[in-house]
């Protein structure tokens, strides 16, 4: 279970330092890369709607732990 300072840290606004920026645009481009791509190879329909979604999870859960800077489970 989260401690009060665990949550408090995950829900606060963490400003970018650092090379984080350019780690976040290097994920964005490989995530929208890939998304092209799905959406060019798979015909417009549902899974294809799951499959970009789940692709932009992706991001913004890689961007998250790099602002965040640990994972939130540990």
């Amino acid at each position: 279970m989260p401690t009060p300072a665990e949550i408090t840290h995950l829900f606060t606004y963490h400003a970018p330092k650092g090379d984080q920026p350019e780690r976040y645009a290097s994920i964005r481009s490989a995530g929208g890369a890939f998304a092209a791509l799905v959406a060019e190879l798979t015909p417009v329909c549902p899974d294809q709607s799951v499959a970009l979604r789940a692709i932009r999870e992706a991001v913004m859960w890689a961007n998250a732990a790099i602002a965040c800077e640990r994972c939130a489970d540990e």
